[in-house]
This record gives C-alpha cells, structure tokens and sequence, in this order.
C-alpha cells in the first residue's frame, strides 16, 4: 500500500509536509520518501528505508537539509520513490499509489514505441513510479499524459506531481479506488490520502477529488484540470482495515463505520441467540478493537482487553519480509491480564482473516492462558481473492488465503465454483467453512460480517464500492 501528502504555501512547507507524511506511516513500512522545490536551490529528494526505523527517525534532519515552499512526500511499500524526472514537460518530482498488473507489457510497448530505456532495481524490477513518469511523458502536456498513464494501467493508479516551477498535480485514479483530499488554511493548499493528516495540521477540507480527477494547487489556488468520472470504485478495506479511525473518505468516518459494523454483527448473533453467557467483548488490537467496541455497545455485554499489544520498543507486526519473523514479533508482543481470560468465555472481533497465521497463535495465546472458550466475528466478508488493485495485502496467491485452503481441504478445485455459497452462513457449504475454521483454529463459534451488512455500515450504495477481495467481482 502507500499514502502521500503535498503542500504548497507561502512559508517553507517542508514541517507540514514532514509530519503530513509521517502521519500516513500506517500504509506502509518499507521507505520513506520528500521531495522540495526552492526557487534558488530547484528540486531536491530523499529517500530512506523505513523497515526497522519509523519516518519521523529516518527524516529527522530534513530541516536542515531541505527546504523550499513546495513540497510532498510519500510512505512506500514498493518501489523507492518520489523520483525525480526530466522529460519534455519539465522537470518535477513524482509520487504514485497503485498497482499495476500489465507493467511487463507497458515496458515492453514503451520500449519498443520510444527506443529509450529504464533503471532497474537490483532485481531487474523496474520502479513502477518511472514508468508511470515514462507513459506521462508520451503525451504533449502533464494532464493528457497523466490521463493516458492511467487508461493504460490494469490496476490503480493516484498520482502526485511537484513540478519545477512549484506547483503541485494531483490526480485520483480513474475508479477513485484511494481517496485524494485537498486542505486550504491561511498560510496555502495542501493534499493529502489522509484527510486528519492536514486537520491536525491546521488545514481545513476544501475538496475531495472525485474519479480520476485532476488538479493543481499553488500557494493561493486550486485549479481543476481534469473534471471527476461518474463511476466509482472505492475501495470497501479502507474503513474496515487500513484506513486510519480519524479519517474520512466520501463523508464516512472510518471509527464510526466500524462501530456500526460491530453493531450490526452484535444484532445478527442477537437474533440467532449465539452470545447469551460471554463474559467478555474483546478486539483484536488495533483495527479490530472499533469494530469490538460497536459489537458490545449494541449486544449489552462489557468490553474489556484481555491482552495488550506492548508497542513501545517491538515493531509492527507485519513489518518483517518473513512470515515467521511476523508470527514472533506479533507473540513477543502480547501481554496477557490473566484477570480477562482465565476461567471466562471470551469472543473477539478482528478486522478480517486473510492467511490466519498469527490468529491460531492468538487463540493459542489465550487457551494458554485458561480462557474457557474462544469465540471469533471477522467484520468483514470471507475473504477470497487477492487484491488487483491496491497491494495492501501480502498474499502472493489466492491459496495463501485460509478461506481459500480450507474449500480446497473440503471439495479440491471444484468448492471454487460455489464461492458464493461458501461465504453465505445460510448454506450448507457456507456452514462446512466456518466448522473447519473452527476446527483449524480451535474456535468455539465463528462468524463472518456479510456483504449486507459491510454496504450498510460503510453507508454508500454499492455501486461505489469496491468489493473485489471478498466477491471477485470487478
């Protein structure tokens, strides 16, 4: 995944966009990125690796070693980037936030329409961002390359651009499927994937751009380039995983929604008469704890944390490139209050379950520890296809999904005909998945959220929802 924040304002914008930036670190763990144009010194960059260090440690001497009124930075967990790139549209710094499927294509079309070439990366990989830089370049001016970068893309693709006479592009990808949002104070305009990033900052929300739409802010203006698509695809993960609680995307606070979507489990099991003897309402800490909290305010019953997650000196848990570094850490950093587990029934809400490596250890955790019975709510859908669109998830193949693995244990390739069904808790296939989750996890009851009730609680019509992981359908 990834998020980027820009600024340009009448004073040296480099300490908004610092810690404008910093405040998208949970989007992504790998690298780090700023780039600055200073009318005497032009453009400048840096980039630094993030994996063990977070943001504000890497870039803690950029005050003195940037400056300039114009500015943006991005967090990476792909390619280095900002670059920058010199073409017949100037020179300028670039940052994106996508996906893309059919790059060895776009490569080899590229290559043999221009004669040019690219940098690779130790791998052999080229960066993502330069080509996207490479297919903007084709085209006469910045707004029809940046629309042709995108048409061409199969995936995603937001884009934001410093250019080299300060002005900073931005462009939402033609689905809308990550949001882009434009804050104005006294002092200038500022962009952003997070919209609390720039309130925290003293920016107010001025404009969100809609589908593929583009615009150029300066120091006392905003301009549109290219006017918003009618069709939308956003991405539905934002509220229930990723997106950060204080924000809002298309006027849905992502700690509200993820209350309702707790609420709305909490009366589905109300009504089945699944939960009358818990003890305790638990969340899976961090993204799983809203969603926890919305469940026992609906279902009556107390809220309490049975093991905290010890945060101050171990990393987050998905930042090692090995899963059984990611299954230590995560262990390492759960502390058990025996007084919330030992002799109780306990039924917790997480956020989703995606390969559920680290949730048997979990449940392991807390078998050890005496809980009585374990019960699980996932607030969101099964989850049965890897995302095309936003790299937010480390699957490398749909089998490395759980959901997935276990249809294959119950009926071999034929179950992945009936999908729909599996993810339905009223059929009889949708009853043999949650059995054997519950077998293979030690679970003594397990519920997805529907897709019903994710729609609802997110609140916008489904059509404008991206929904792809859970049904497959684009």
């Amino acid at each position: 995944m990834g998020g980027f924040f820009g600024a340009a304002c009448n004073h040296d914008a480099i300490e908004d966009v610092f810690f404008g930036t910093d405040y998208h670190s949970h989007l992504g763990t790998r690298r780090g990125g700023m780039a600055a144009y200073d009318k005497e010194i032009g453009l400048q960059r840096d980039i630094h690796n993030i994996q063990n260090s977070p943001f504000r440690t890497k870039f803690e001497k950029i005050f003195e070693e940037m400056s300039g009124n114009s500015a943006i930075g991005c967090i990476s967990d792909s390619d280095p980037q900002p670059l920058l790139i010199r073409s017949s549209q100037g020179t300028y710094a670039i940052c994106v936030i996508g996906m893309i499927n059919n790059a060895d294509e776009l490569i080899k079309k590229y290559l043999e329409y221009s004669g040019g070439h690219f940098t690779t990366m130790t791998s052999g990989k080229i960066n993502w961002t330069e080509l996207v830089a490479a297919l903007i370049g084709i085209k006469d001016t910045m707004t029809e390359g940046i629309k042709f970068a995108q048409q061409e893309i199969d995936g995603s693709m937001s884009i934001l651009i410093l250019r080299d006479d300060g002005a900073i592009v931005a462009a939402r990808d033609p689905l809308g499927r990550t949001p882009v949002i434009v804050g104005k104070n006294d002092g200038g305009y500022c962009v952003s994937f997070e919209s609390f990033a720039f309130q925290k900052l003293g920016y107010e929300t001025e404009h969100e751009l809609g589908p593929g739409e583009i615009v150029e802010i300066t120091s006392d203006s905003m301009k549109v380039l290219a006017e918003p698509g009618k069709e939308m695809r956003i991405c539905s993960f934002l509220w229930t995983y990723y997106g950060y609680s204080s924000s809002n995307y298309e006027g849905v606070n992502v700690e509200a929604m993820r209350y309702r979507d707790g609420s709305i489990m909490a009366e589905n099991d109300k009504e089945k008469g699944t939960i009358s003897d818990i003890d305790y309402i638990g969340g899976f800490p961090d993204s799983g704890t809203p969603h926890a909290i919305g469940y026992a305010n609906a279902c009556g019953i107390p809220f309490a944390r049975p093991y905290i997650k010890y945060t101050p000196t171990w990393a987050r848990s998905f930042t090692p490139a090995k899963q059984v570094d990611r299954n230590r850490v995560a262990k390492m950093k759960q502390i058990p209050i025996k007084e919330f587990i030992h002799d109780k029934k306990l039924l917790f809400v997480d956020d989703s379950i995606v390969r559920g490596t680290q949730l048997k250890e979990t449940v392991e955790f807390l078998h050890e520890h005496g809980a009585k019975e374990v019960h699980m709510r996932s607030a969101c859908p099964p989850i049965m296809y890897c995302c095309k669109y936003l790299n937010f998830s480390r699957a490398n193949s749909e089998m490395d999904l759980i959901a997935r693995r276990v249809i294959m244990e119950l009926e071999g390739e034929e179950g992945f005909n009936h999908i729909d069904e599996y993810s339905d808790a009223n059929t009889e296939r949708g009853k043999n998945l949650r059995r054997a989750l519950c077998e293979k996890f030690h679970f003594d009851s397990l519920e997805f959220q529907s897709l019903e009730g994710i729609i609802k609680a997110i609140g916008l019509p489904e059509c404008k929802l991206c929904t792809y992981c859970w049904t497959g359908k684009e």
